[in-house]
Protein backbone atom coordinates (compact mmCIF):
# COMPACT_ATOMS: atom_id res chain seq x y z
CA UNK A 1 0.00 0.00 0.00
CA UNK A 2 0.86 3.59 -0.11
CA UNK A 3 1.09 5.92 2.92
CA UNK A 4 -1.41 9.26 3.23
CA UNK A 5 -0.08 12.12 2.26
CA UNK A 6 2.33 13.97 4.84
CA UNK A 7 4.41 17.08 5.15
CA UNK A 8 7.93 16.33 5.27
CA UNK A 9 10.70 17.81 7.05
CA UNK A 10 14.62 16.91 7.27
CA UNK A 11 16.07 19.65 10.19
CA UNK A 12 19.87 20.26 10.23
CA UNK A 13 20.57 20.42 13.80
CA UNK A 14 18.76 19.39 17.43
CA UNK A 15 17.30 22.45 17.48
CA UNK A 16 15.53 23.18 14.71
CA UNK A 17 13.88 19.46 14.93
CA UNK A 18 12.52 20.57 18.62
CA UNK A 19 11.04 23.10 16.71
CA UNK A 20 9.78 21.72 14.63
CA UNK A 21 8.29 19.07 16.64
CA UNK A 22 7.05 22.02 18.71
CA UNK A 23 4.86 23.47 16.77
CA UNK A 24 3.46 20.55 15.11
CA UNK A 25 2.55 19.25 18.14
CA UNK A 26 1.15 23.23 18.97
CA UNK A 27 -1.02 22.77 15.88
CA UNK A 28 -2.79 19.76 16.82
CA UNK A 29 -1.07 17.44 14.02
CA UNK A 30 -0.33 13.46 14.30
CA UNK A 31 3.65 14.21 14.21
CA UNK A 32 6.68 11.07 13.73
CA UNK A 33 10.17 11.16 14.06
CA UNK A 34 11.67 9.28 11.30
CA UNK A 35 14.98 7.68 12.07
CA UNK A 36 16.11 4.65 9.95
CA UNK A 37 12.12 4.17 8.84
CA UNK A 38 12.65 0.35 9.17
CA UNK A 39 9.46 0.29 11.70
CA UNK A 40 7.78 3.61 10.78
CA UNK A 41 7.72 3.37 7.30
CA UNK A 42 6.08 -0.13 7.12
CA UNK A 43 3.40 0.61 9.53
CA UNK A 44 2.59 3.54 7.49
CA UNK A 45 2.73 1.78 4.50
CA UNK A 46 -0.31 -0.47 6.19
CA UNK A 47 -1.72 2.69 7.11
CA UNK A 48 -1.13 1.84 10.85
CA UNK A 49 0.24 5.18 10.94
CA UNK A 50 -1.46 8.06 9.36
CA UNK A 51 1.09 11.00 10.51
CA UNK A 52 0.32 14.67 9.26
CA UNK A 53 4.30 15.34 9.26
CA UNK A 54 7.02 13.20 9.12
CA UNK A 55 10.44 14.91 11.09
CA UNK A 56 13.56 12.89 9.05
CA UNK A 57 16.44 13.18 11.72
CA UNK A 58 18.49 11.44 9.35
CA UNK A 59 20.37 14.69 8.48
CA UNK A 60 21.61 15.78 12.31
CA UNK A 61 25.25 14.45 12.53
CA UNK A 62 25.15 15.15 15.77
CA UNK A 63 23.02 12.25 16.37
CA UNK A 64 25.47 9.74 14.96
CA UNK A 65 28.75 8.27 16.13
CA UNK A 66 30.56 6.34 18.98
CA UNK A 67 32.82 7.61 20.99
CA UNK A 68 34.74 7.23 24.13
CA UNK A 69 33.15 8.88 27.46
CA UNK A 70 35.66 7.93 30.07
CA UNK A 71 33.77 4.60 31.86
CA UNK A 72 31.36 4.79 29.61
CA UNK A 73 30.60 4.82 25.72
CA UNK A 74 28.42 7.50 24.46
CA UNK A 75 26.34 6.49 20.92
CA UNK A 76 24.36 8.47 19.02
CA UNK A 77 20.67 7.54 18.75
CA UNK A 78 21.31 7.55 14.74
CA UNK A 79 23.92 5.27 14.39
CA UNK A 80 23.17 2.42 12.22
CA UNK A 81 23.27 -0.93 13.55
CA UNK A 82 26.13 -1.78 11.20
CA UNK A 83 27.93 0.41 12.47
CA UNK A 84 27.15 -0.44 16.45
CA UNK A 85 27.55 -4.22 15.17
CA UNK A 86 31.10 -3.48 13.41
CA UNK A 87 32.57 -0.78 15.59
CA UNK A 88 35.77 -1.83 17.46
CA UNK A 89 35.25 0.55 20.57
CA UNK A 90 31.49 -1.72 20.92
CA UNK A 91 33.84 -4.87 20.44
CA UNK A 92 36.59 -4.10 22.73
CA UNK A 93 33.90 -2.52 25.62
CA UNK A 94 30.43 -3.72 24.77
CA UNK A 95 30.69 -6.95 23.03
CA UNK A 96 27.05 -8.22 23.97
CA UNK A 97 25.78 -5.15 22.58
CA UNK A 98 27.74 -5.87 19.47
CA UNK A 99 26.74 -9.73 19.36
CA UNK A 100 23.29 -8.69 19.95
CA UNK A 101 23.25 -6.15 17.46
CA UNK A 102 24.55 -8.55 15.02
CA UNK A 103 21.88 -10.81 15.11
CA UNK A 104 19.06 -8.22 14.16
CA UNK A 105 17.08 -9.07 11.09
CA UNK A 106 19.28 -8.90 7.61
CA UNK A 107 22.46 -7.02 6.40
CA UNK A 108 19.68 -4.41 4.59
CA UNK A 109 18.09 -3.49 7.82
CA UNK A 110 21.58 -3.34 10.20
CA UNK A 111 22.57 -0.86 7.58
CA UNK A 112 19.33 1.32 7.54
CA UNK A 113 17.90 0.79 10.45
CA UNK A 114 19.34 2.73 13.76
CA UNK A 115 19.76 2.24 17.85
CA UNK A 116 18.18 5.13 18.77
CA UNK A 117 15.08 4.19 16.57
CA UNK A 118 14.89 0.30 17.39
CA UNK A 119 15.23 1.22 21.66
CA UNK A 120 11.81 4.22 20.71
CA UNK A 121 9.94 1.27 18.82
CA UNK A 122 10.30 -0.40 22.45
CA UNK A 123 8.74 -3.68 20.27
CA UNK A 124 9.30 -6.45 23.74
CA UNK A 125 10.16 -8.61 21.10
CA UNK A 126 12.93 -6.24 19.91
CA UNK A 127 16.67 -7.58 20.41
CA UNK A 128 18.30 -4.26 21.78
CA UNK A 129 16.27 -3.51 24.63
CA UNK A 130 17.21 -6.10 26.70
CA UNK A 131 21.14 -5.52 26.55
CA UNK A 132 20.76 -2.05 27.22
CA UNK A 133 18.89 -3.13 30.66
CA UNK A 134 21.88 -4.92 31.31
CA UNK A 135 24.15 -2.93 30.82
CA UNK A 136 22.20 -0.37 32.81
CA UNK A 137 22.32 1.86 29.89
CA UNK A 138 21.70 5.96 30.23
CA UNK A 139 18.85 7.55 27.98
CA UNK A 140 19.90 11.00 26.60
CA UNK A 141 16.76 13.51 26.06
CA UNK A 142 16.50 16.16 24.58
CA UNK A 143 13.18 18.76 24.81
CA UNK A 144 11.63 21.85 25.67
CA UNK A 145 13.09 21.87 28.79
CA UNK A 146 16.73 20.88 28.02
CA UNK A 147 18.39 18.00 28.39
CA UNK A 148 17.17 14.58 31.19
CA UNK A 149 18.36 11.51 31.40
CA UNK A 150 16.35 8.28 32.20
CA UNK A 151 18.05 5.19 33.40
CA UNK A 152 16.76 1.77 31.07
CA UNK A 153 15.17 0.30 33.64
CA UNK A 154 12.77 3.98 33.91
CA UNK A 155 13.26 3.86 30.10
CA UNK A 156 10.65 0.79 28.57
CA UNK A 157 7.33 1.52 30.21
CA UNK A 158 5.13 -0.98 28.09
CA UNK A 159 4.41 -2.33 24.86
CA UNK A 160 5.39 0.34 22.39
CA UNK A 161 5.78 2.81 25.03
CA UNK A 162 8.87 4.21 26.32
CA UNK A 163 9.74 7.65 28.62
CA UNK A 164 10.07 9.72 25.75
CA UNK A 165 7.76 12.59 26.38
CA UNK A 166 5.62 14.78 23.88
CA UNK A 167 8.07 17.22 22.32
CA UNK A 168 11.38 15.26 23.19
CA UNK A 169 13.79 13.16 20.99
CA UNK A 170 16.22 10.99 21.95
CA UNK A 171 19.77 11.71 20.93
CA UNK A 172 22.67 9.81 22.57
CA UNK A 173 22.49 6.80 24.75
CA UNK A 174 25.03 6.15 27.63
CA UNK A 175 26.30 2.68 27.52
CA UNK A 176 28.68 1.74 30.77
CA UNK A 177 32.10 -0.17 29.38
CA UNK A 178 31.95 -3.57 30.66
CA UNK A 179 35.87 -4.44 29.22
CA UNK A 180 36.68 -7.84 29.84
CA UNK A 181 33.59 -9.63 30.73
CA UNK A 182 32.41 -12.41 28.77
CA UNK A 183 29.30 -11.76 26.94
CA UNK A 184 26.85 -13.44 24.48
CA UNK A 185 23.51 -13.06 23.12
CA UNK A 186 21.07 -16.09 22.53
CA UNK A 187 17.70 -16.02 20.63
CA UNK A 188 15.13 -18.07 19.56
CA UNK A 189 13.31 -18.11 16.08
CA UNK A 190 11.25 -19.89 13.92
CA UNK A 191 12.65 -18.78 10.80
CA UNK A 192 15.13 -16.37 9.83
CA UNK A 193 14.89 -12.76 10.89
CA UNK A 194 12.03 -13.23 12.31
CA UNK A 195 11.82 -11.68 15.45
CA UNK A 196 12.60 -13.16 18.86
CA UNK A 197 10.21 -15.75 20.62
CA UNK A 198 12.65 -15.19 23.72
CA UNK A 199 16.32 -13.86 23.93
CA UNK A 200 18.84 -13.50 26.75
CA UNK A 201 21.46 -10.85 27.06
CA UNK A 202 24.26 -12.17 29.65
CA UNK A 203 27.37 -11.30 30.49
CA UNK A 204 29.93 -12.75 32.98
CA UNK A 205 32.85 -11.39 35.01
CA UNK A 206 35.38 -14.24 35.93
CA UNK A 207 37.16 -14.42 38.77
CA UNK A 208 40.04 -17.00 38.51
CA UNK A 209 37.53 -20.09 38.61
CA UNK A 210 34.60 -18.21 40.06
CA UNK A 211 31.69 -16.07 38.57
CA UNK A 212 32.12 -12.99 40.10
CA UNK A 213 29.36 -11.43 38.55
CA UNK A 214 26.35 -11.92 36.12
CA UNK A 215 24.37 -9.52 34.14
CA UNK A 216 21.36 -11.00 32.45
CA UNK A 217 18.51 -9.27 30.37
CA UNK A 218 15.56 -11.07 29.09
CA UNK A 219 13.84 -10.35 25.41
CA UNK A 220 9.91 -10.94 25.22
CA UNK A 221 9.57 -12.11 28.26
CA UNK A 222 7.01 -9.46 29.38
CA UNK A 223 5.68 -6.19 28.10
CA UNK A 224 9.43 -4.24 28.29
CA UNK A 225 12.60 -6.27 28.68
CA UNK A 226 13.58 -7.74 32.40
CA UNK A 227 16.73 -8.62 34.41
CA UNK A 228 16.28 -12.49 35.22
CA UNK A 229 17.92 -11.22 39.13
CA UNK A 230 17.22 -14.57 41.04
CA UNK A 231 19.94 -15.98 38.12
CA UNK A 232 22.18 -13.18 38.83
CA UNK A 233 22.10 -13.44 42.67
CA UNK A 234 22.80 -17.33 41.95
CA UNK A 235 25.48 -16.51 40.35
CA UNK A 236 27.06 -14.11 42.40
CA UNK A 237 30.49 -16.15 43.70
CA UNK A 238 29.41 -19.58 42.13
CA UNK A 239 31.85 -21.80 40.75
CA UNK A 240 33.02 -21.68 37.04
CA UNK A 241 31.28 -25.07 35.95
CA UNK A 242 28.22 -25.30 33.76
CA UNK A 243 26.35 -27.35 36.83
CA UNK A 244 26.66 -24.29 38.89
CA UNK A 245 25.16 -22.35 35.73
CA UNK A 246 22.36 -24.66 34.87
CA UNK A 247 20.79 -24.43 38.65
CA UNK A 248 20.94 -20.85 38.40
CA UNK A 249 18.92 -21.02 35.32
CA UNK A 250 16.05 -22.88 36.86
CA UNK A 251 15.30 -19.44 38.25
CA UNK A 252 15.20 -17.96 34.89
CA UNK A 253 11.76 -17.22 34.61
CA UNK A 254 11.01 -15.58 38.25
CA UNK A 255 9.37 -12.63 38.27
CA UNK A 256 8.09 -12.51 34.13
CA UNK A 257 4.76 -12.25 32.53
CA UNK A 258 5.30 -13.53 29.11
CA UNK A 259 2.57 -12.85 26.50
CA UNK A 260 1.08 -16.50 24.81
CA UNK A 261 0.30 -15.95 20.84
CA UNK A 262 0.69 -17.74 17.71
CA UNK A 263 4.88 -18.45 18.70
CA UNK A 264 4.11 -20.03 21.87
CA UNK A 265 2.57 -19.76 25.01
CA UNK A 266 3.75 -18.73 28.52
CA UNK A 267 4.60 -21.88 29.47
CA UNK A 268 6.59 -22.32 26.31
CA UNK A 269 8.17 -19.22 27.09
CA UNK A 270 9.39 -19.71 30.21
CA UNK A 271 10.58 -22.89 29.31
CA UNK A 272 13.00 -21.19 26.43
CA UNK A 273 13.95 -18.30 29.24
CA UNK A 274 15.42 -21.35 31.06
CA UNK A 275 17.09 -22.80 28.22
CA UNK A 276 18.60 -20.11 26.25
CA UNK A 277 19.70 -18.33 29.28
CA UNK A 278 21.75 -21.49 30.42
CA UNK A 279 23.22 -21.12 26.69
CA UNK A 280 23.90 -17.68 26.59
CA UNK A 281 25.52 -17.84 30.01
CA UNK A 282 27.73 -21.03 28.66
CA UNK A 283 29.16 -19.31 25.96
CA UNK A 284 29.43 -15.70 27.71
CA UNK A 285 31.91 -17.87 30.15
CA UNK A 286 33.21 -20.01 27.33
CA UNK A 287 32.70 -22.87 28.71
Amino acid sequence: MIPSAFDYAAPATVAEALQQLAAAEAAGDDVKLLAGGQSLIPVMKLRLADPARVIDLGRIGELTGIRDDGDALLIGAMTSHHEVATHPLVAAHLPLLAKATATVADPQVRHRGTLGGALVHADPAGDLPAPMLAAGATFILAGPGGERRVAAADFFQGYFTTAVAEGEILTHIRVPKFTGWGAHYEKFTRVAQQWSIVGVAAMVRIEGSTIAEARVGLTNMASTPVRALEVERALAGAPLTREAIAAACVHAAEGTDPASDLNGDAAYRRHLAEVLTRRALIAAAGL
